[in-house]
């Protein structure tokens, strides 16, 4: 998540600094064995959502041990990846890149936050000395090269979620994890998401709507809330270990500085789409008033539709992504229309493509009763771009053989 933004700044930093955290890092990783003494502590942080960047927005979450006596103030981080990864884009996109668990000294940790002005919240563990040592001996295996290394995914393996499997690894029966604040919600995950992003990031939300499918469409269990730091933290505020509340004492250990919350935005999705709804409108009722057919508009539709709709298939079914499954997105963005495109491009249009155009009405005809029927939540900004593409594919179907073509 935001852990991003932080290896951006290293990235830009001279290669001798990067040179020495990243042998810290390492040194951290291959770790001896060592008894923590009565002092350590292990604590959940929370460090809450960023304003600038869309990948900022859900917030953070990692694992910090404590030991005065020893000198150890480590914090471990599931939210870290490597950017030199071979094909990394590529690995990015199919949902198959490794995300890593670094140990890296505290200190780092709390001032790339700082510096962001986002809170950090502590939440010290109410465990018993071997419980903790367990813990740290976990920590530390888990760190280890051969072992770091793990299939993200946004949802249900992330840097959250990684907190409360820990917990049940070292602790097993003895913790009992409690979501109490999810009783009488009835939020699904795109709801979740929505509350996060949507404000912030209004074009981010739109595009998280356009690639996730129905699959988040379906009302949240307890555990799909802990995909959110925020609900980590809330878990482990309700739950015990032992038969005692696991979380012995809360610490703020940065408030974040009062922020300018951004005011109207003008160029949201919502707005973009309605100006060019309007645009194609009216340039279809000039085309029914003149008699004639304006192909570069067509094409444009066509093709750009297909376009999406192609994208939205291959994160269907070309990529490992859980939640770009079942998307009925392709409905209104047909996939065969990038090939369609450039059939309107001719001054004559074939007949067959009277009967493809009767398809794709019926097809946005079926995404609004899908979107009713609460199968799927479409983004609020295909309204008008759903209302545009029935104008002019209604157009085309009444008058493709009646018209002219400049």
């Amino acid at each position: 998540m935001s852990i991003l933004k932080f290896l951006k700044k290293l990235n830009t930093l001279k290669k001798s600094l990067f040179s020495i955290f990243y042998f810290l890092v390492i040194i951290n990783s291959f770790a001896q064995e060592m008894v923590l003494s009565d002092q350590a502590e292990i604590s959940i942080i929370t460090v809450d959502p960023g304003y600038d960047q869309l990948y900022d927005t859900f917030g953070h979450s990692a694992i910090r041990v404590t030991d005065r006596k020893l000198r150890i103030d480590q914090a471990y981080n599931y939210g870290i990846f490597n950017f030199e990864t071979p094909n990394f884009n590529l690995k990015f996109a199919q949902g198959k890149l490794l995300y890593e668990l670094a140990a890296y000294p505290f200190s780092y940790f709390y001032r790339s936050y700082k510096e962001e002005n986002r809170g950090i919240r502590e939440q010290v563990l109410n465990l018993t000395q071997p419980e903790k040592q367990a813990f740290f001996n976990f920590l530390q295996n888990n760190a280890k090269p051969e072992n770091k290394s793990y299939l993200y995914d946004f949802f249900y393996d992330n840097c959250a979620t990684r907190l409360k499997d820990v917990a049940e690894n070292v602790l097993q029966e003895k913790v009992v994890f409690n979501n109490n604040y999810t009783e009488g919600k009835n939020e699904t995950l795109r709801s979740l998401i929505h509350q996060y992003a949507q404000k912030k990031h209004p074009w981010g939300t739109f595009g998280i709507d356009l690639a996730l499918g129905s699959v988040i469409d379906k009302k949240a269990t307890t555990k799909d809330y802990l995909f959110l730091p925020d609900n980590i933290f809330n878990t482990y505020a309700e739950s015990t270990v032992n038969g005692k509340p696991i979380v012995k004492k809360t610490n703020v250990l940065f408030k974040a500085k009062d922020k300018k919350t951004k005011g109207f935005q003008l160029f949201t999705p919502l707005i973009v789409f309605s100006l060019i709804a309007l645009l194609v409108i009216f340039i279809t009722y000039r085309d029914y008033k003149q008699r004639k057919r304006s192909k570069v508009l067509d094409f444009t539709l066509f093709f750009t539709t297909g376009l999406i709709g192609l994208v939205v298939l291959l994160l269907w079914f070309a990529t490992d992504h859980s939640a770009t499954k079942d998307n009925y997105n392709f409905l209104w963005a047909f996939m065969p229309n990038v090939f369609v495109a450039f059939v309107l491009l001719k001054k004559e249009v074939p007949n067959w493509v009277k009967k493809y155009i009767l398809l794709l009405l019926v097809l946005l005809a079926l995404t609004v009763v899908l979107w009713i029927l609460k199968i799927q939540i479409f983004s609020l900004a295909i309204i008008p771009l759903l209302l545009m593409l029935a104008v002019r594919y209604w157009f085309l179907y009444k008058d493709h053989n009646s018209t002219t073509h400049p």
